[in-house]
């Protein structure tokens, strides 16, 4: 591994344990040459996984799609960052224990509502309002009222 500061080639790791997702392991590194530390964390290199689009089309999956998703969604709601990531998390873990090569978008904003009405009820309603793209008042009132069921 080379050093992130000096970028000689020599480091040795001097802590090993699992990162706080466990799906991953966080290592400590020492540079011989200059002495200076550092981290890195070591993941399990997976296939990429394949979004199907409304439109049939394919794309690799990225992460940060449903993050900006969902930070938009709880824009100005007491909603922490650390509960943003957690759901984002539980979606990635939810969608890899399905062991598909492909996944339908649907499917993933499907997951993303059901967590965030858990969440927050306005996140969950504007997240719906963009991913249903609903037509007019009427059927945004229905989701409305499903939520207060």
């Amino acid at each position: 591994m080379k050093c992130p500061f000096c970028s000689h080639d020599n480091t040795r790791v001097i802590d090993s344990r699992p990162a706080e997702d466990n799906n991953s392991i966080r290592r400590r590194r020492v540079c011989d040459e200059c002495g200076k530390r550092f981290t890195t964390y070591e993941k399990v290199e997976t296939i990429p996984l394949i979004i199907i689009k409304k439109d049939d089309n394919r794309e690799t999956y990225d992460r940060s799609k449903i993050e900006g998703g969902v930070l938009r969604a709880c824009h100005k709601r007491p909603v922490s960052v650390q509960a943003i990531t957690g759901l984002v998390d539980e979606v990635e873990n939810e969608i890899s224990n399905r062991e598909e090569k492909e996944i339908s978008s649907q499917v993933i904003g499907e997951l993303v509502m059901n967590k965030l009405k858990d969440l927050d009820a306005v996140a969950y309603v504007r997240f719906a309002s963009v991913y249903r793209e609903f037509k007019d008042v009427n059927t945004f009132m229905d989701e409305l009222k499903k939520v207060l069921e």
